[in-house]
């Protein structure tokens, strides 16, 4: 094992002189899923800093990175476009508002709100 991969996940101390010494690991915390209906997910359109282009905006959603792109895959797959999930945010191409709405009522997300004009 080189000594660049033993270092790999300490955190916090470059080298210390205590024989005691233990170092910390980073933990990777999975987030914990809430259930859908306490979710509360607000969806709206967005033009900022996309070259005038519209798309559906999914914020709020609170769970494991897996559960977020398995949510967003599903309501890209029904509305027939691209888009991205990531950073706890579903971007949909395209206006669908109305449509992502309704496919989150389905799914259970029952405090699902339509943002912004």
């Amino acid at each position: 094992m080189s000594k660049k991969d033993n270092n790999k996940g300490r955190t916090g101390v470059v080298y210390s002189t205590d024989p005691d010494f233990k170092y910390e690991y980073e933990a990777e915390e999975e987030a914990v899923e809430a259930p859908a209906n306490q979710q509360k997910l607000r969806v709206f359109i967005d033009r900022k800093q996309r070259g005038g282009k519209e798309v559906t905006l999914i914020t709020g959603f609170s769970g494991p990175l897996s559960a977020l792109e398995e949510l967003g895959k599903y309501l890209k797959t029904k509305c027939g476009v691209g888009g991205s999930a990531k950073d706890g945010e579903i971007i949909v191409q395209g206006d669908h508002r109305d449509r992502v709405v309704q496919l989150l009522l389905e799914k259970g997300y029952t405090q699902t709100k339509k943002a912004g004009g």
